[in-house]
């Protein structure tokens, strides 16, 4: 059984949706994250020359920008093997530790959980 075939329906939503926009946008990475109430924010890698922002970390930002107070898990398609302590970081700043993370290659398929710290 792969990881991915072991997620609930909620985190493979999270999945699938942080590969569309990764897929739609053209770009490294994709991302999707859960508040406490089950709205989901997504997001892709931004690129600006003065603005540089993971797809995690501006899922998260979308999420605080949106009022909301927690996060319930977090995921990201990237052709990355790990995530970064930053990405962790944001996460854990707004679910706190323990807060679950995905990582999935472009493919869909999870390669890595994780919890925040």
């Amino acid at each position: 059984m792969t990881e991915s075939a072991a997620l609930d329906a909620e985190d493979r939503k999270i999945v699938t949706l942080a590969r569309s926009a990764r897929a739609r946008n053209g770009v490294p990475e994709g991302a999707a994250v859960r508040d406490e109430t089950g709205r989901t924010y997504v997001a892709g890698t931004v690129a600006l020359a003065s603005l540089q922002l993971s797809a995690l970390r501006t899922a998260v930002a979308m999420a605080v920008a949106s009022g909301a107070e927690s996060l319930e898990a977090a995921a990201v398609v990237s052709a990355e093997e790990a995530l970064s302590s930053e990405d962790l970081a944001a996460v854990a700043d707004l679910g706190g530790p323990g807060t679950p993370v995905f990582l999935a290659g472009p493919d869909g398929e999870v390669r890595v959980r994780v919890q925040a710290n």
